[in-house]
């Protein structure tokens, strides 16, 4: 069988979320359920409790909060930091909508701060929007990788800011050997099924270091309850499901596993595209967890096609920054307003990384690119 023909028979999906009902893990996932059937226990309880406890020494902080996804985890740690009406949150325009949606719906404004060619915040840009009535800074740790943080935290502290870290795609990432999600006032992770550490549905955490804000947190998730009958404050329900939080305890065993598959797979990509795309690098400091592996090509939309055609899955994240989002209109920014960030709308693709490829898969990816730039 010809090279061509052999090619023609693999496929690279974008992502495969499925386990193999013969495997260790699914196994251990079943009786994680099975326990939670048993118990009765449905609602917070024990299995919340001891992945809350873990999920805190993976992120180096004394609390974790679960609760019911990455947005509400947002929403609810800027009401708990008194953030709210008149009020604005600097954030990046090249996340996922919750980023801004969830300022929009704790009652602030977001403002956009243009990024750099590593698709994170640039300080320099986040300095220069902040007015009277920025009360935060909410840095998104995109793809995986770690934000600036030291150059974000100091400008907060100069400035009298808090800064919450959008770390919904960056578990298991770290900056100069400290785990995201411990640098702020509080992380906020998102457990969504694409997500690294991926839930059965949504779920989300929030970390701090703060006892009087983790207080707050652990009411606000449970309608402002005090006990069973007393309600200090509104609030809504936001609480991790101990279903959802058993499998993640069991998953969480897996994730040093699959942050290392993801990282090779990235460095699989980088040493053989580097000299026709470009790469994402990764600083000395850097530790990233690949949620993403996100090439900037030329042809971009042409490429995308290609390896369609070749049954390779691939995405844009995202095509349409949130400040030309047609909800975004009543803010204020128009084309041009952001240049970097719109300049690499354009040009991002990401790639394949999950853990389950195999080399057979990841030689296709990197064959088909170079074949399509004639390299």
């Amino acid at each position: 069988m010809s090279v061509d023909a052999v090619e023609t028979m693999i496929s690279v999906p974008y992502v495969d979320l499925g386990a193999d009902p013969s495997s260790e893990l699914a196994r251990e996932l079943l009786a994680s359920v099975q326990e939670i059937l048993t118990s009765g226990q449905f609602i917070l309880g024990a299995a919340v409790d001891e992945f809350e406890r873990q999920f805190a020494e993976v992120c180096g902080v004394k609390h974790a909060i679960g609760v019911g996804n990455g947005t509400e985890a947002i929403i609810l740690t800027l009401r708990g930091l008194g953030i709210g009406a008149g009020d604005e949150v600097i954030t990046a325009a090249n996340s996922f909508l919750a980023s801004a949606s969830a300022i929009v719906m704790a009652g602030a404004t977001p403002v956009f701060a243009d990024v750099r060619d590593d698709l994170n915040l640039d300080p320099a840009a986040v300095e220069a929007v902040i007015t009277e009535r920025t009360k935060a800074i909410l840095p998104v740790h995109l793809t995986g990788r770690p934000a600036e943080m030291g150059a974000l935290l100091e400008i907060a502290e100069r400035h009298g800011l808090r800064v919450i870290e959008d770390a919904a795609q960056a578990v298991g990432a770290a900056s100069n050997g400290l785990p995201v999600g411990s640098f702020g006032a509080a992380g906020c992770f998102s457990l969504h099924p694409l997500k690294n550490l991926a839930a059965a549905g949504d779920g989300g955490v929030i970390t701090t270091n703060d006892d009087r804000l983790a207080d707050w947190l652990r009411q606000a998730r449970n309608h402002g309850l005090r006990d069973r009958n007393t309600c200090d404050f509104w609030s809504v329900n936001s609480r991790l499901d101990a279903l959802q939080a058993a499998m993640l305890t069991v998953k969480l065993r897996c994730l040093d596993k699959w942050t290392v598959a993801r990282r090779a797979n990235a460095a699989y990509y980088r040493e053989r595209l580097a000299d026709v795309v470009t790469v994402p690098i990764e600083k000395p400091e850097e530790y990233s967890v690949y949620h993403t592996f996100v090439i900037q090509a030329e042809r971009r939309d042409e490429l995308q096609r290609f390896l369609a055609e070749r049954r390779i899955g691939s995405a844009v994240h995202y095509p349409i920054p949130i400040h030309l989002q047609p909800a975004a209109m009543d803010l204020g920014y128009r084309l041009g307003s952001l240049p970097v960030t719109e300049r690499l709308a354009g040009q991002i693709l990401s790639l394949p990384v999950h853990p389950k490829l195999n080399e057979e898969q990841l030689a296709h990816v990197v064959r088909a690119i170079r074949d399509f730039y004639g390299a």
